[in-house]
């Protein structure tokens, strides 16, 4: 068995992967990475990328459902070509995959290995019939997506998110189990195609949220436009010659005992969640200690895997599966990596988190749950009845800004509605730049726009900020005897 010996040994060959070793090559170390599966991030093969070209189709599809209101008129049917459309996606799907598989292309050959790694010890691992020796390491295996096992009772008629990109038309008819973020994307872009789509999910989960309100809100919003139920009772998934029937008990019935449905669909889509891949890695090798999971404790500042000479960094360590995370993780991971021992905290920015449906939402700072409710005050706006938002037909939508109600802090902000994509951006960078709500009042807000609504929020903020001053400040009604 041959071996090589390296300063940094990256294992995962991925967005995080990739940031890691050219940080690592940027300090002057040598490095390898390693890779098992096909190059090409999530991202561009399987996530972000491919799933927003199927969105765009969609949301060119279903403008037209709009046109009546507007006082337009389109004469006969728009007809979709799910072949046409499978098309397109595929062939700007493996454009993207292109960008990322020619960069990888120009890494030195002796810099990269094939194959699955696995820990012999703190200081070696096993790729095929090679051993690498190295001084530190960075995992950034990235995750796989998970399939619960009722949902194998589909046989092979179940499938994942990822097999969806490499389907050559569209399909009739799809149960969606998880209205997550993936969940919610796909399952609405196949209805606004022509599919049929039955969503379930489980506890009434709805997206990211974890505020009440916008979770009520957006299961209402969703459940209007296509069959969801947040909170299902699945009896039954069995594969037969038309497909796969699902039995199952609708939540949504004002009698459960009389709300037993029955469907037959083509595909059953586990949207699932996704878990990490680090459980072949032999970590138990290593000195790194794992939580229940199989995941390594560490920093999420250094992504130092307690006080070893090992990092983590992406999808692999569970924390914010986002590429916009994964690129900083893995550059920090690099970086440490190749300066160890002398570990320093890298930049985190302020959690954003999106989720391109129609309408969209968006999650920024901390969530409604990571807050003390007593310590905080709520300012609300409803898209309803704002301006821009009904001048466009676009006038669905909740938003909720969080306070630190001695401070006036803006602490972070649920929302579902128009535009969320970029006022989560401006509620990102107010929340980085530790803005209080009066100092994001005094930003220009141009009129007429969807952002108006935002300022409506940070106003009814503002005011139960000052009712709080007032109350804690009013002398006592009743004065204490002398």
């Amino acid at each position: 068995m041959s071996t090589i010996e390296v300063d940094v040994a990256v294992i995962g060959a991925g967005t995080a992967g990739l940031a890691a070793y050219r940080a690592a090559i940027a300090a002057g170390k040598t490095a390898v990475i390693i890779e098992g599966g096909p190059y090409g991030t999530t991202c561009a093969r399987v996530g972000c990328m491919p799933s927003k070209l199927l969105i765009a189709a969609a949301e060119a599809a279903h403008a037209t459902q709009k046109w009546a209101e507007f006082g337009l008129r389109l004469h006969g049917e728009v007809e979709v070509d799910g072949k046409a459309v499978m098309a397109r996606v595929k062939r700007e799907r493996d454009r993207f995959v292109g960008f990322v598989t020619r960069g990888v292309d120009g890494i030195p050959a002796q810099h990269k290995l094939r194959g699955f790694a696995r820990f012999v010890d703190d200081r070696t691992l096993e790729v095929n019939e090679r051993r690498v020796r190295f001084g530190r390491a960075v995992i950034a295996t990235g995750s796989s997506p998970c399939i619960p096992p009722l949902l194998r009772a589909a046989g092979d008629r179940l499938i994942v998110n990822d097999d969806i990109f490499d389907w050559d038309a569209l399909p009739r008819s799809v149960a969606v189990f998880g209205p997550g973020v993936i969940g919610l994307e796909l399952g609405q872009a196949l209805h606004r195609l022509g599919v049929v789509v039955h969503m379930f999910g489980r506890g009434g989960s709805v997206g990211p949220f974890t505020d009440p309100a916008l979770r009520a809100y957006a299961e209402k919003t969703f459940r209007g436009e296509f069959f969801l139920d947040a909170d299902a009772e699945v009896q039954r998934i069995e594969r037969i010659t038309e497909g796969v029937r699902i039995r199952y008990v609708d939540s949504n019935a004002a009698d459960r005992s009389t709300g037993v449905g029955e469907i037959v669909v083509d595909y059953v889509i586990a949207a699932t969640g996704r878990a990490p891949n680090v459980r072949n890695l032999g970590l138990e090798h290593t000195a790194v200690k794992l939580l229940s999971n199989g995941v390594p404790r560490f920093d999420r500042r250094t992504l130092r895997c307690g006080d070893t000479n090992i990092f983590i960094a992406g999808d692999a360590n569970n924390d914010l599966p986002l590429l916009h995370e994964a690129a900083d993780e893995g550059r920090i991971a690099g970086t440490n990596a190749a300066n160890y021992p002398v570990v320093e905290p890298g930049l985190r920015r302020a959690p954003l988190a999106i989720v391109f449906s129609d309408p969209q939402l968006a999650v920024v700072g901390q969530r409604f749950a990571d807050l003390d409710p007593s310590r905080i005050v709520i300012g609300e706006v409803s898209f309803e009845d704002q301006g821009r938002s009904r001048v466009m037909l676009r006038n669905v939508g909740l938003l909720h800004v969080y306070a630190d109600v001695d401070t006036g802090v803006f602490l972070g902000a649920e929302m579902i509605g128009p535009d969320a994509e970029h006022i989560g951006h401006l509620l990102a960078w107010a929340l980085q730049s530790g803005l209080t709500i009066a100092e994001m009042l005094d930003m220009p807000f141009y009129h007429p726009l969807v952002q108006e609504g935002l300022r409506t929020a940070l106003r009814d903020a503002q005011a139960r900020l000052e009712q709080a001053r007032l109350e804690k400040t009013a002398p006592s009604r009743y004065p204490m005897a002398a």
